[in-house]
């Protein structure tokens, strides 16, 4: 039974960034509900194939029955060892859909959204071990402060970092409710919700360790994408837009601006297709909300 996810977002946009080959090999690093990866499918042919990761089980009875399609049950990190495991050296093309799926949002068990009860552990796959009850209760001041501040951009986040410490020091956080609550108090009260959202980013991040496993697989791209084929990456947030467009124009993510041979030659991986972040239309918009912070790179493979 196929479970609901939410409305693929940039979906035209991004399969023609892909430039999808009918005997190509893709990837799609965040399988979720399927439907950039059914979409890939459409435009391959009998020879063509996709590989797709996704590390979360609620994911996998999405899985097409497909014989051109591989769905590999573990986090996108190990992208270039799966690769080697499947016999596949390099790839066409590499489709990213970053972030957290509405379902992720919509299932309280799973604790990643404060809009609902549910215990407070944000992990998206079995081998996470730290939880967000785990960070909020064990983290010392400094290491809260640096995960709001950096991860979620939280407003003044000392005063959060200090009404933390004093709650716990009486009892533990165990619910999404309790941080919820406790954050509540030093919301600024016009923006209450936005910075419950910042919150729960900043936690959810720091849980599953999405900025290093993104420097991760980007570092990859160069080694199994084939000369002309093309990285298509979606972003919601800004520091994963900032790394991707980093990494796109100048092969690091220190600085935006690629360094040069004695001849001035810039010495990069990747030549950018768009300029711009591609950005969804008022039309996409007003049909999948989500859609509104999306920011879409498309790169070429020198």
């Amino acid at each position: 039974m196929t479970t609901e996810y939410h409305i693929p977002v940039l979906l035209e946009t991004s399969i023609e960034g892909l430039n999808v080959r009918p005997d190509g090999v893709y990837v799609d690093l965040t399988f979720g509900g399927g439907g950039h990866s059914r979409e890939i499918l459409k435009h391959l042919g009998a020879d063509g194939r996709l590989i797709a990761f996704d590390q979360d089980a609620d994911a996998w009875a999405n899985a097409p029955d497909d014989e051109r399609f591989t769905l590999v049950k573990h986090n996108f990190r190990y992208l270039q060892h799966f690769l080697e495991y499947l016999g596949i050296e390099k790839v066409d093309g590499v489709l990213g859909d970053l972030g957290v799926s509405s379902h992720h949002f919509d299932s309280p068990e799973r604790g990643f959204s404060f809009r609902f009860e549910g215990a407070l552990d944000m992990r998206m796959g079995p081998g996470i071990e730290l939880t967000a009850a785990d960070i909020v209760n064990g983290y010392s001041e400094e290491k809260l402060f640096s995960v709001f501040k950096l991860y979620g951009e939280v407003p003044s986040c000392g005063k959060l970092v200090r009404a933390i410490l004093s709650a716990r020091s009486k009892e533990p956080f165990r619910t999404t409710s309790d941080l919820r609550e406790l954050a509540q108090t030093v919301a600024p009260r016009k923006d209450v919700n936005k910075y419950l959202a910042q919150v729960f980013q900043a936690l959810r991040i720091e849980v599953n360790r999405e900025m290093e496993v993104l420097e991760e697989v980007l570092m990859q791209m160069s080694q199994v994408i084939k000369p002309k084929g093309r990285l298509v990456v979606i972003a919601y947030h800004s520091l994963e837009d900032r790394m991707v467009k980093n990494f796109i124009r100048s092969g690091n993510f220190a600085k935006s601006q690629a360094e040069t041979d004695l001849y001035g030659n810039r010495d990069v991986p990747f030549n950018a297709v768009t300029r711009k972040a591609v950005q969804a239309g008022e039309d996409e918009v007003k049909e999948n909300p989500r859609a509104r912070s999306a920011k879409l790179r498309i790169a070429e493979k020198l």
